[in-house]
């Protein structure tokens, strides 16, 4: 498949043959019926600025406990028509999760079956979360929103312990380029109690032409309608704030308001890129819980209102940069 037409498809592999300093991962969160043990899994490669080239998946459980298993690069490979991609023994596809690990640091087996994904619409000038953006060739780090809400069925067994995932709720997305930006926030659920309810949200400090600005990619999915508050579509940061364990936002178009709190977070530690190394360190809770309310500015009418748990929190903004 070609660069080009992979701007579409941001669900595929797209370093191809990549340069030094670049990485790729998908993250496939998971949450089961009693949301007693969500799971986030990552598969995806490295090529550091010495040429070295692996491949990985790390895990991270709800209370914080995190694996980490190298592989060698020769491990990965990926369909050039579709989005299937193997690490080791791992398969991924937007319809299953095949997992086969053993290290000395912990193991995890098992097979989760994933419903019909809902990807961030792609569209002909907009082709994912990133919009316009994505047509930036000179990006730090790119995203893509793979699936924001579907189910799961299947069972894993981690480190000894048997996890069922019937009947649960699914997520994924993914990153790729050089570095994670140098701040951001990052809350996610789709566990409001019922389905056809999602909120993604990124706030970060986007490197942009020797300068750099503070963007948003927020979409929260109702019964089917997605409203989007991102820097692309107009919409302005009113106000962020840092709490203990969480943050509150505050994001308005000429249309609507979008009022988020997360709070309750309780980290472990992830690996992430720089410049393609992953020597760096990202602090996620996969159980926090978010408060997300939405309303028409006009005529203050509240379209939605609700209280998403096991939701997914990072908070990495040691100087402040994004606080309004």
């Amino acid at each position: 498949m070609s660069t080009l037409t992979k701007l579409w498809h941001p669900e595929r592999f797209q370093g191809g043959r990549a340069a030094r300093g670049y990485f790729e991962g998908w993250y496939f969160k998971v949450v089961d019926v009693a949301a007693a043990e969500p799971l986030a899994i990552i598969p995806g490669i490295a090529i550091e600025p010495d040429g070295r080239r692996h491949a990985f998946v790390q895990l991270i459980r709800g209370d914080g406990r995190a694996h980490w298993f190298d592989l060698p690069w020769e491990a990965f490979s990926s369909a050039e028509d579709h989005f299937e991609i193997s690490v080791g023994a791992c398969r991924f596809t937007d319809r299953e999760i095949l997992l086969d690990l053993e290290h000395d640091s912990g193991s995890v087996h098992g097979r989760l079956s994933l419903g019909e994904p809902q990807p961030w619409p792609v569209r002909a000038l907009s082709p994912g979360v990133m919009g316009p953006f994505r047509f930036a060739p000179f990006m730090e780090c790119y995203h893509g929103v793979l699936s924001l809400d579907h189910t799961v069925d299947g069972t894993l067994e981690v480190d000894g312990e048997h996890l069922s995932y019937d009947g649960g709720r699914g997520y994924t997305e993914k990153d790729w380029g050089r570095s994670f930006p140098s701040a951001w926030v990052w809350v996610q659920s789709n566990d409001f109690g019922r389905p056809g309810v999602s909120l993604t949200a990124s706030i970060a400090r986007i490197p942009w032409m020797g300068s750099s600005f503070v963007g948003s990619i927020v979409g929260l999915l109702v019964d089917g309608r997605l409203y989007r508050f991102a820097t692309y579509t107009g919409a302005r940061l009113v106000a962020l704030s840092h709490l203990a364990g969480g943050a509150e936002f505050i994001l308005e178009d000429r249309r609507f308001r979008l009022e988020v709190s997360a709070s309750g977070a309780v980290p472990g530690v992830l690996r992430s890129p720089v410049l393609g190394q992953m020597v760096g360190e990202v602090e996620e809770s996969l159980r926090g819980t978010v408060d997300v309310r939405l309303t028409e500015r006009a005529t203050g009418r509240e379209i939605f209102a609700g209280r998403g748990r096991s939701s997914g929190i990072e908070l990495m903004d040691p100087k402040g940069d994004l606080a309004t």
